[in-house]
């Protein structure tokens, strides 16, 4: 059976909306009233991922959107555009579509690398920027660019983002074998994900296109290390973040190891709160998702005060 882009479009206390933004239109769902607060997925997922916060957050007096990022979902899937100064104007121009000046950036995941890139490369839209289970950009390019890590789960890990750069045997297996499977079993806890969310996972990497420009990001992030626009991009984030951070981590995270998110405050100038989420591995928002509403909730409010 084909899949399409409505494969997405999950009901739930939410609106779907799409807006134009950087020359591109973007997906997002859309409920509640006040602060903005934008969710950005990771890899090899959609904005499904944030249901559990979505109409939490919404409930706390904050209006809430996770968006398809490019190339995702129901958002546009152009061939090129997949590099961060990219991606985070993207996000800029979806929070000014949204009719806002500004937002709190929350993000998992490969959205976690958007969301530390945000402060350097888009501030003034940036409020405050809450990471899920991803360390700084400087920290993670070295360590996804070699397999000789420490441990074993971190070489796998590796081992895995450097298998994405070969061309199209990587989109082969994410649309029609295993590799959505495997991905989300390896890095994610114990009993994640179960029957029902990995067919969802699986489907959306099945919308046309989704499989290879999904991975686009992972091979930009690779090979623009030593080319000028990587370059520009290393310089835009080295930077210290004077805005607040909240760190959140998977104690068996076995994709970003903790400590690597922790040692991301070397960036940080402004406040830092981190959290490290015991018993729960990469994909925090659906394995933990009450812990992960609850640190969010916490976080914003002490924000408002």
């Amino acid at each position: 059976m084909s899949v399409d882009s409505s494969e997405v479009l999950v009901d739930g206390p939410w609106r779907h909306r799409f807006v134009a933004a950087n020359g591109s239109r973007f997906h997002v769902a859309e409920t509640g009233d006040g602060p903005l607060v934008l969710l950005l997925h990771g890899f090899p997922q959609f904005w499904w991922a944030w249901r559990h916060q979505l109409p939490a957050l919404a409930a706390a007096g904050y209006r809430v959107a996770a968006m398809d990022l490019r190339g995702y979902g129901a958002s546009d899937k152009p061939p090129r555009g997949y590099d961060t100064m990219t991606t985070a104007a993207d996000v800029a121009g979806v929070v000014r579509s949204l009719g806002e000046s500004d937002a709190v950036i929350v993000g998992h995941d490969w959205g976690g690398w958007v969301a530390w890139s945000m402060p350097g490369l888009s501030p003034r839209v940036t409020r405050a920027v809450a990471v899920v289970s991803a360390a700084h950009p400087l920290l993670l390019r070295p360590y996804f660019a070699t397999a000789l890590v420490r441990g074993a789960d971190e070489r796998a890990a590796a081992a895995a983002v450097l298998s994405f750069q070969v061309p199209m045997l990587p989109e082969r297996r994410l649309a029609h074998g295993t590799e959505v499977r495997d991905l989300l079993t390896a890095w994610g806890g114990p009993g994640y994900p179960d029957a029902a969310t990995l067919e969802r996972y699986e489907r959306a990497m099945q919308v046309p296109f989704v499989a290879h420009t999904s991975l686009e990001y992972l091979r930009w992030a690779l090979r623009s290390r030593y080319r000028r626009d990587g370059r520009r991009f290393a310089a835009g984030v080295d930077v210290p973040i004077e805005v607040p951070v909240l760190a959140l981590a998977g104690a068996d995270d076995r994709f970003v190891p903790a400590g690597a998110v922790e040692r991301s405050r070397q960036w940080v100038a402004g406040p830092w709160t981190h959290e490290v989420v015991p018993g729960a591995g990469h994909f925090l928002p659906e394995e933990a998702p009450d812990t992960v509403t609850q640190a969010l909730l916490t976080w914003l409010k002490g924000l408002d005060a």
